[in-house]
C-alpha cells in the first residue's frame, strides 16, 4: 500500500480515492481466487441464507462460521479428502466428504430443519422433565468444568456497530457524520473491526492472548478492542461477568432464579439425544438470562445456548437487549465439548441515538490439557505483535475465517478512501476554515484548531463557573487553553489558565498550568502550575461549589470555608514498574486568611445567620484561623496495585485493574522553610482500598486510612488531616467510601495520629429483587459502616442503609440513604440524597 501511495502522490485527491477504490476491488476479487479454501453458500429449504452456521472438519476443531449472508470460507492448505460437518441450531447436521485436488473448492449446502419432538416424552404438568435434566446438568457442572484444565487455540473476532437515524446535534453539540460512518439518512456503520490471535488458558481464570492481526475500518493506525478476554463467557461457572454478575442457568443456585420447560428433543449427527429447554426468569429484573439451553442427555454437557438479557438485568442502561449464542463441538479423543463459535447481538438507545451491533467469535485448532502452569502466564494478558495493524488485504483475505458481507466490504473500501482524504492537508485546512469561523454562538466558548499540525487553542466561559459564596460573592470563570498532540496522543502538551472574578470581593484571581505527557508506556507526566486561588481548608474539596451556592443562597448555610493561596508547584508521576506508580511534588505557597464580604441570601430566615469564614470557630468574625505565612511543601506517594494486569500495544501499555487484590497508597508529606517555624511539619500516611464482586450477592467496597504527624503541634490549619464530612446531606459521590455523611466538615480535623475506615456493600438487586412488587422497581439495597478515631476525638461511627438505582427507565440518577451516627452513644440521624448526574 505504501508503494501505491508513493506512486500516486502527484494525483489530486479525487484521483487518489478513485485509484485506491479500484485497487481495493482488484485485491479483493483476486485474493478470492488465489486463497487456499473451501467456500460456498449455505441456505435453508426456502433458499434463505443461514448466518452463523458452524462448519468443521470432522474430528477436529478446525472450522469457521457463515457470515450474515450465509457465505463461508474454510481455509485449507493441503489437497486431500475431507469430511466437513455443517451444523446449525434448529437444523439437521449435514456431513459432506469431498476429495480436493485444487483450490478454491466451492461447496454450497442446503440445511433441512430439525424436527424437535415431544412425542416420546411424558410431560407432568406439576413437574416438567426439564427440571430433572437441569438438576443432572447442575450435578455434573463442576466435573464438566474441570475437564478443561488448560488449552491453546486460535481466536478470531469481528465487531460491528451500526447507528440508525442519528440526530444532528446532542445537547447542542454537532454530531457530524462520525468519520464517514453516516449516510444521508443519518444511519450506517460506526465501528467495524477484526482481530486474529492465539490464546492460552489455565483453569480457573488465567487467559493470555497474543494478537497477530488487528484491523479497524477507516483507521489504519488503530487497534481493535475486540479480544478474547472481553468475550470469555463460561456458563459452567456460577456467574458470568456481563456488565453485572449474571446467574448461569446451571449455577448451583439456578433454581432460585429460573423456571425450566422442556421444549423438545432431537438427535445430533453422533446419535446424542439433545434436550431443548426454555430458560425462564422467575423475576424479570434479576441478573438472569432468558431463552434456550441445549443439554446433551447422559453426558449433561451444554450443546448450545440461545440466551437473551436486557440492559436492566445486566446493569447496562443504554442497552435494550443483548442476545448471546454459543455452539459447542465434541472431540472423541479428548472427551470434551468445546466452544467453537459465539455471537453477541445487541440493540441500544441513548440521547435519541438508536442502533445495533454484533460481535462474532470463532475458536479453532484447540490443544487441550497441555500441562500449562501459572509460570506460563504473567501480568501481561493481551499483547499485540509489532505490525499487527499493518496487515494488507491479501493477508486478511487469506486468513479471515468468516468472509465479509457486502456491507462490510463496502465499509472498508469507503472508509479507507475517506481516511486518505481526511488526512490530506487540503482537506484538513478546509475543515479548519469551516470550524474556525467565529459565530454568535461562540461568545461563551471558541476553539481555533489546526488539524494538520494537531493543535487547538481557545477559551471557555462555563455556566457552572457562575457560583456564590460569602467570601467572594458571585463568581464567574473564564478558561483559556492550548493543546498540542504528538504521536497519536502518546505525547502531548496541555497549557491552561483560569481567571476568576469575585464580585463582592472585587478581586480577580488567575491560575495557570503546563502539563506534558512523555509516553504511553510508563504514562509519565510533568506538571508545572501556579497562580492565586481560593482553596478549601480540606484539599479534598468535600463541598461542591454548586451545592454550596444553593445551600448558601436558599438556606443561609455557608458551609464552605476558604483561604487565599499564591503558589507555584511542580509535580511528576510515573509508573516505575508494573503496578507501582510514584507521585512526587514540590510547591512554594503563600497563605492568607479571608473573611466574609457579603450577607446576601434569597431567603433570610429570622433565626438563622451566616457563620464566619473561620473553620476553627464559626462565630469568630474578623478573627483569622492562622497568620499569613510562606511555606515550602513536598510530598511523595507510592501507589501499589497488587496483581495489576495489563495490555501491551506496540506504542502503549494499558493497565487493567484486578479486583482480587487491593490497592495500597503509602505517602510522606512535609512542610519546611515556613516564615513561622511552628508551621513546619511531617506526616506519613497509608490507605488500602478495594472493590470486589461477591458474585450474585453484589459488590463490596472498602477504604482504610491511617497516618501520623511529627513535630506538628502548632501547624497551620490547612495542613491538618481533614476528613470528608457532609452537612448539606446532598452527595454527588458514586459511593460513600470516602465520606462521613453526618459529620461536620472540620469537627475531627487533627495534627496527630488518626484512623478512618469505610465499608459499603451494594446488594445490586440480590435482596430487593426477590420481594414482590419491589422487584419491579429495580432498586438496589446498599448498607454501609464508617469509623473515625483520633487521640482527641472519641471513636465516631456511622451506619447507613439506602436505596440506589432510583429513577425510571434508563435514567437512574438518585440514591437515598438513612444513617445514624454514634459517638459515646447515639448522636443523630439523617437522610442523605445522592445525585449521579453531576
Amino acid at each position: 500500500m505504501s508503494l501505491f501511495v508513493k506512486g500516486v502522490h502527484h494525483l489530486n485527491i479525487n484521483q487518489t480515492i478513485m485509484a485506491k477504490n479500484l485497487l481495493c476491488c482488484v485485491l479483493f476479487f483476486s485474493t478470492c481466487f488465489i486463497s487456499a479454501q473451501i467456500k460456498g453458500h449455505i441456505t435453508d429449504q426456502n433458499n434463505e441464507a443461514l448466518p452463523f452456521v458452524n462448519i468443521l472438519i470432522e474430528n477436529t476443531y478446525k472450522g469457521t462460521t457463515s457470515n450474515d449472508d450465509g457465505y463461508y470460507e474454510l481455509n485449507i492448505t493441503t489437497p486431500n479428502t475431507y469430511t466437513i460437518a455443517y451444523s446449525y441450531l434448529g437444523y439437521k447436521t449435514i456431513k459432506k466428504t469431498v476429495t480436493i485436488q485444487s483450490f478454491p473448492y466451492e461447496l454450497d449446502i442446503t440445511l433441512i430443519e430439525e424436527s424437535v419432538s415431544l412425542n416420546e416424552v411424558v410431560i407432568d404438568a406439576d413437574n416438567d422433565p426439564a427440571n430433572a435434566i437441569m438438576r443432572q446438568a447442575l450435578a455434573k457442572r463442576e466435573e464438566n468444568l474441570a475437564k478443561i484444565n488448560s488449552f491453546k487455540a486460535d481466536f478470531y473476532s469481528r465487531g460491528l456497530i451500526k447507528i440508525k437515524d442519528a440526530p444532528k446535534k446532542i445537547m447542542g453539540q454537532e454530531v457530524g457524520d462520525l468519520g464517514g460512518g453516516l449516510d444521508s439518512t443519518r444511519s450506517g456503520i460506526i465501528y467495524l473491526s477484526e482481530t486474529i490471535s492465539k490464546i492460552q488458558f489455565l483453569s480457573p481464570d488465567k487467559l493470555k492472548e497474543k494478537i497477530t492481526a488487528s484491523k479497524i475500518s477507516g483507521d489504519s493506525n488503530g487497534f481493535s478492542f475486540n479480544s478474547a478476554l472481553d468475550v470469555d463467557f463460561n456458563f459452567y461457572k456460577n456467574t458470568i461477568s456481563f456488565g453485572n454478575e449474571i446467574i448461569s442457568p446451571i449455577a448451583n443456585n439456578a433454581f432460585s432464579y429460573y423456571r425450566y420447560k422442556l421444549e423438545g428433543v432431537f438427535y445430533d449427527d453422533r446419535g446424542n439425544l439433545i434436550n431443548k429447554i426454555s430458560v425462564i426468569p422467575k423475576r424479570k429484573n434479576d441478573p438472569v438470562f432468558s431463552g434456550f439451553i441445549y443439554i446433551v442427555e447422559d453426558q449433561w454437557n451444554i450443546f448450545a445456548l440461545e440466551l437473551d438479557i436486557t440492559g436492566t438485568q445486566a446493569r447496562i442502561p443504554m442497552v435494550d437487549v443483548i442476545a448471546l449464542q454459543q455452539s459447542f463441538s465434541y472431540s472423541e479423543s479428548d472427551d470434551i465439548w468445546a466452544l467453537i463459535s459465539q455471537s453477541i447481538d445487541f440493540k441500544y438507545a441513548l440521547f435519541g441515538i438508536k442502533g445495533e451491533g454484533r460481535f462474532t467469535a470463532v475458536y479453532s485448532n484447540y490443544d487441550f490439557n497441555l500441562g500449562l502452569t501459572r509460570n506460563d502466564f504473567s501480568r501481561e494478558i493481551v499483547a499485540y505483535e509489532k505490525e499487527a495493524n499493518k496487515k494488507d488485504s491479501i493477508f486478511w483475505n487469506t486468513v479471515r475465517p468468516v468472509p465479509l458481507t457486502l456491507e462490510e466490504r463496502t465499509d472498508y473500501i469507503k472508509k479507507d478512501s475517506i481516511q486518505i482524504l481526511q488526512e490530506s492537508k487540503p482537506y484538513l485546512d478546509s475543515l479548519d476554515r469551516a470550524k474556525n469561523r467565529f459565530k454568535l454562538g461562540n461568545i461563551l466558548g471558541y476553539t481555533y484548531q489546526n488539524s494538520h499540525k494537531d493543535y487547538r487553542l481557545g477559551y471557555d466561559i462555563p455556566l457552572t463557573g457562575l457560583q456564590f459564596n460569602t467570601v467572594q460573592g458571585y463568581t464567574v470563570d473564564a478558561n483559556l487553553f492550548y493543546t498540542k498532540n504528538y504521536d497519536d496522543y502518546n505525547r502531548f502538551l496541555r497549557a491552561s489558565g483560569t481567571l476568576q472574578y469575585g464580585f463582592s470581593e472585587e478581586r480577580l484571581r488567575a491560575t495557570g498550568t503546563l502539563l506534558y505527557k512523555f509516553n504511553s508506556f510508563s504514562n509519565s507526566f510533568l506538571r508545572l502550575s501556579g497562580g492565586v486561588s481560593t482553596e478549601q481548608f480540606n484539599p479534598s474539596n468535600p463541598i461542591s461549589p454548586l451545592v454550596n451556592s444553593i445551600s448558601t443562597l436558599f438556606f443561609e448555610d455557608n458551609y464552605i470555608k476558604l483561604y487565599d493561596k499564591s503558589y507555584v508547584a511542580l509535580n511528576y508521576s510515573e509508573e516505575l514498574f508494573n503496578g507501582f506508580r510514584l507521585y512526587a511534588g514540590l510547591s512554594y505557597e503563600r497563605r492568607n486568611a479571608l473573611f466574609n464580604t457579603t450577607d446576601q441570601t434569597f431567603f433570610n430566615e429570622k433565626d438563622d445567620v451566616y457563620t464566619s469564614n473561620n473553620p476553627l470557630d464559626i462565630s469568630a468574625f474578623g478573627i483569622t484561623p492562622f497568620e499569613t505565612h510562606h511555606i515550602v511543601k513536598g510530598n511523595i506517594t507510592a501507589r501499589i496495585n497488587f496483581g495489576q494486569e495489563y495490555l501491551s500495544y506496540p506504542d502503549a501499555k494499558y493497565n487493567v485493574g484486578n479486583e482480587d487484590y487491593p490497592t495500597l497508597y503509602l505517602g510522606y508529606e512535609t512542610g519546611f522553610g515556613a516564615t513561622n517555624s511552628d508551621y513546619n511539619f511531617n506526616q506519613i500516611k497509608a490507605s488500602l482500598t478495594q472493590s470486589l464482586s461477591i458474585k450474585d450477592k453484589g459488590r463490596l467496597n472498602y477504604n482504610l486510612k491511617a497516618g501520623t504527624f511529627f513535630n506538628a503541634d502548632d501547624i497551620a490549619f490547612m495542613d491538618y488531616q481533614h476528613f470528608n464530612g457532609n452537612q448539606t446531606h446532598i452527595s454527588t459521590e458514586g459511593n460513600y467510601t470516602n465520606v462521613f455523611n453526618n459529620l461536620d466538615y472540620y469537627a475531627a480535623s487533627t495534627n496527630d495520629s488518626y484512623f478512618e475506615g469505610h465499608l459499603e456493600h451494594d446488594f445490586n438487586g440480590f435482596l430487593l429483587g426477590k420481594l414482590p412488587l419491589l422487584n419491579t422497581l429495580n432498586f438496589n439495597l446498599v448498607v454501609g459502616a464508617h469509623i473515625l478515631a483520633t487521640p482527641d476525638f472519641k471513636p465516631y461511627q456511622e451506619y447507613s442503609v439506602g436505596i440506589d438505582n432510583i429513577g425510571w427507565g434508563k435514567w437512574r440518577f438518585l440514591r437515598v440513604d438513612y444513617l445514624r451516627s454514634y459517638q459515646s452513644g447515639f448522636q443523630s440521624d439523617a437522610i442523605v440524597f445522592g445525585l449521579k448526574f453531576f
